[in-house]
């Protein structure tokens, strides 16, 4: 029987606005922790912003007398804003992400012409790349890079525990897009091989969950052998050609995130939000696409 510090508690707080979930992942002997994915509460059409999700998540650490060390950027999120910047002001913890962030910084930072983002990562405390580990205690945090989704994505390991962000989704609803600059199909089933070879038992935590039409509840967590017996898109004996073909095509019907616009800016400032204005106003930018024929006159 292993100790029971190697295997971490985990405490899951879900967003139903933009179904994210966000791990509280803690070392029972010592109650050192980590947040995994915090959410930033952006509601698109007042533009109004909100801490609530991430003070729940720090309130439960509070109450639990937990010792946050990090926030864990799984990448640069295109569905939610990332409250990592506004934990880092509240507790002082390091935020750490993939570096391959500085890929992603050099495309949105270009996209939106963001002067005060360097695309050099330093805005977050920690690049860490594969093979990198971080003491959680008596556990350890170890790291794969599984880009395809996006350059930057990484998996945390921690004991028993991974958590593997976007990359793969529950069984019954299969792997994440990669259309997004700097997604690839075909690195995304690459990227999850290394997630399938872990050990079979190995707890599974997902970044978001969108009920199929099969099922009513949220779920999270599932493991590396129920991915590879049943994920709908990627299981056990799907070849690299076949997925790659129903990922482009699937990938080929989706819209935009609702929040891409705004949650990018954020992102890859760690969270953190534009300067202010000379008024005291932060704005987000919004760039505007002509359709084919349709620019006018005057722009």
């Amino acid at each position: 029987m292993p100790r029971p510090s190697q295997n971490p508690h985990v405490q899951t707080f879900f967003d139903p606005a933009t179904f994210t979930a966000t791990h509280l992942v803690s070392d029972p002997a010592t109650g050192v922790a980590a947040i995994i994915d915090p959410v930033l509460d952006f509601e698109p059409k007042s533009g109004t912003l909100s801490t609530a999700s991430a003070d729940a998540v720090l309130h439960a650490v509070t109450e639990q007398g937990l010792d946050l060390a990090y926030v864990l950027e799984t990448h640069a999120h295109a569905d939610h804003l990332s409250a990592a910047d506004h934990i880092r002001h509240r507790t002082g913890t390091k935020i750490a992400i993939g570096a391959h962030i500085t890929a992603v910084q050099h495309i949105f930072a270009d996209l939106f012409e963001l002067d005060d983002v360097a695309p050099d990562g330093s805005q977050f405390d920690l690049l860490l790349t594969e093979g990198d580990h971080l003491p959680l205690g008596d556990l350890s945090i170890g790291v794969l890079h599984t880009p395809g989704h996006t350059p930057a994505c990484s998996t945390y390991l921690i004991g028993d525990a991974a958590f593997v962000g976007d990359t793969l989704f529950m069984p019954d609803y299969g792997t994440a897009r990669a259309d997004f600059p700097g997604g690839d199909a075909a690195t995304l089933y690459r990227s999850i091989g290394k997630i399938l070879a872990l050990p079979p038992h190995t707890r599974l935590f997902v970044g978001h969950d969108y009920l199929p039409a099969t099922r009513t509840d949220y779920r999270w967590e599932t493991t590396v052998a129920e991915e590879a017996a049943a994920n709908v898109h990627v299981h056990a004996g799907v070849s690299e050609q076949s997925f790659v073909a129903m990922r482009e095509a699937r990938d080929r019907t989706l819209a935009a995130p609702t929040l891409i616009l705004p949650s990018l800016q954020v992102n890859i400032r760690a969270g953190a939000l534009p300067p202010a204005s000379p008024g005291g106003t932060v704005f987000l930018k919004l760039p505007v696409t002509f359709a084919s024929g349709t620019r006018p006159a005057a722009a």
